[in-house]
């Protein structure tokens, strides 16, 4: 009987799951914002059994829910949707361990931020002419996404990034409720996101 009940509690929460993304992919902020709160939280203990570093667990919970929505209209729906996102936020984990492990980098490549608006260059015999005004540009389209932000985003986002404020300090300088911090910060993310998507230059 309590098997039957569980099962009955997965599918619906299925159905539930299901309804929400349809919603989400129809443009319903709302709905955005119920799957990150029901899922938010087993999100960020999977990270941090992962990485054992408390200062970016909150970072990398949000850049795993900002790629699964921007991802959203290729969910296979033969899968949970909660089956999908652990996927996404454990390959965002594997990927800032690999960037961590600067050590084992071959000292003619670049390290590059996670953020790409920062970036430690080491002279190599392979230097590309035109790698300097790619630089530019990108640092240029940078600056105006984050020009492009309301005011409210805009700062969390250059106090977070730019002056690498933790969570707490951003909340006590702008006397705002850590939580509104945290959803300032992941919707900055979100438009920074949507803005730079197709005008990053690659090389």
């Amino acid at each position: 009987m309590a098997e039957e009940k569980n099962q009955e509690n997965k599918n619906n929460s299925k159905v539930e799951d299901y309804e929400l993304i349809d919603r989400a992919i129809g443009g319903d902020q709302s709905a955005y914002d119920k799957l990150m709160k029901k899922y938010y939280n087993l999100v960020h203990n999977l990270i941090f059994r992962m990485i054992y570093n408390k200062e970016d667990v909150e970072d990398l919970a949000q850049e795993a829910f900002i790629k699964a929505f921007n991802s959203l209209d290729k969910f296979d729906r033969q899968f949970a949707f909660s089956t999908w996102l652990y996927k996404i936020a454990s390959n965002n984990c594997i990927d800032y361990l690999r960037k961590k492990k600067l050590n084992t980098v071959s000292i003619d490549k670049e390290i590059d931020s996670e953020d790409e608006d920062l970036r430690f260059e080491i002279p190599d015999v392979e230097f590309k002419p035109d790698r300097n005004i790619i630089e530019d540009e990108r640092k240029t389209l940078l600056e105006e996404a984050i020009a492009s932000l309301p005011e409210k985003y805009r700062a969390v986002i250059l106090m977070r990034h730019s002056e690498e404020m933790e969570y707490e300090e951003i909340a006590k300088k702008l006397k705002l409720p850590l939580g509104t911090v945290k959803a300032h910060i992941f919707r900055g993310r979100e438009l920074l996101n949507k803005y730079l998507k197709d005008k990053i230059i690659h090389y």
